[in-house]
């Protein structure tokens, strides 16, 4: 690992947005330094937009044949899991944004590997509805589930496709409740200690330079809260035909305590807490912002999320083959190195599933002190 003071960084003439000397960095500034042209391009590679997959024959597993599928999983076990939910974004977008922002965005990237010859696997959203933060609580459009069922139904969902070979898996959020994600990873591999690779992303944070606004053409203009500029402007380039512009409204919500602690969506402003690491210090939804909206979506437009859709684009991609190449199909890290089981117990749940000697994790001995769980 090098000395931090070694590292380097790459500047950009905005003083706040700069990008580390890393695979991820430069491909970030590659982005940001690309042309519109050449923007428009990388949206093209990846067909953006096009028409939801959701019920397409051989996009998901769900929707594909099962021998084709397992072909398709013999040569690449990534996974990317889509999180969505149901949530009020105001009259102008539909409650089932956050699913259809996640699902296309995935959708372009398994269309992208499959003309580079290693298609990835999608799964269908395990979460249509979702968690949500105590401030979402009491509006009209938005479903709340318990955390423990959120939690739960991604822990059975990761068990399950494990389970069937894929041991690289990937869930991509696009919703306010990365908290439960992040619990449920911890707890599949205390529960089950299984070897493989398992992620999750907020993906807007993982661009988060490219929803800073900027004084260049076609940038946001405001900071990314919820059901604004940015939301909607992803939402007028991915789906368009599911926004209605002409009831578009603008509406703030109210703090009752100075602002620079909490900051965004995306964390644009290096403050000392997340959204999400508190309650009470601003007014709830349904008080301040009854229109489902937090900003100004009027001035949104689908030029606008270009650069920010073809940055996530590009990084899924690089995440997925950085992954593919240090552990092609059917290799994990070293069991004994990331759990406490033996590389000789594991090789049976290891094997093509229903192989002979193949066994299942319904045949797993539990281990540790998280065993009865």
């Amino acid at each position: 690992m090098k000395n931090y003071k070694d590292t380097k960084w790459f500047t950009t003439d905005t003083p706040n947005i700069f990008f580390e000397d890393t695979s991820v960095g430069r491909l970030k500034k590659e982005v940001w330094d690309a042309s519109q042209d050449e923007i428009n391009q990388i949206l093209a590679d990846y067909e953006i937009p096009s028409p939801s997959e959701l019920g397409k024959a051989g996009s998901y597993i769900q929707t594909t044949p099962r021998g084709q599928q397992n072909e398709k999983r013999r040569k690449n076990d990534i996974v990317f899991v889509p999180i969505g939910c149901t949530e009020n974004h105001g009259l102008h977008a539909n409650s089932g944004l956050d699913t259809f922002m996640v699902t296309q965005i995935l959708e372009g990237v398994r269309r992208y590997t499959k003309k580079m010859g290693h298609e990835c696997s999608l799964a269908l959203p395990p979460l249509n509805y979702g968690g949500h933060p105590y401030h979402h609580i009491g509006m009209p459009g938005t479903v709340i589930m318990p955390e423990e069922v959120v939690k739960e139904t991604l822990i059975y969902t990761m068990l399950g496709l494990w389970n069937d070979g894929y041991r690289k898996i990937i869930l991509v959020n696009n919703h306010g409740h990365t908290w439960m994600l992040e619990s449920g990873i911890q707890e599949f591999c205390k529960r089950y200690q299984l070897p493989g690779i398992f992620r999750t992303m907020e993906w807007h944070r993982a661009v988060r330079e490219f929803f800073i606004p900027t004084d260049r053409e076609n940038s946001l203009e405001s900071i990314f809260v919820h059901a604004d500029e940015a939301e909607t402007a992803v939402a007028m380039l991915l789906f368009n035909e599911m926004i209605d512009m002409s009831v578009a409204e603008e509406a703030w919500g109210e703090s009752f305590l100075p602002d620079g602690h909490f900051d965004n969506s995306v964390d644009a402003n290096r403050r000392p807490h997340k959204w999400s690491e508190g309650e009470g210090h601003n007014a709830i939804e349904r008080s301040a912002t009854p229109q489902g909206v937090v900003g100004n979506p009027k001035i949104a437009t689908a030029e606008k999320a270009k650069r920010p859709i073809a940055a996530i684009l590009k990084y899924l991609t690089l995440v997925h083959d950085e992954i593919l190449e240090a552990f092609p199909a059917g290799k994990v890290p070293p069991v004994e190195k990331i759990t406490l089981r033996s590389e000789e117990d594991m090789k049976p749940f290891l094997q093509e599933p229903l192989s002979e000697g193949w066994k299942s994790v319904d045949q797993l001995p539990r281990l540790g002190i998280f065993e009865k769980l």
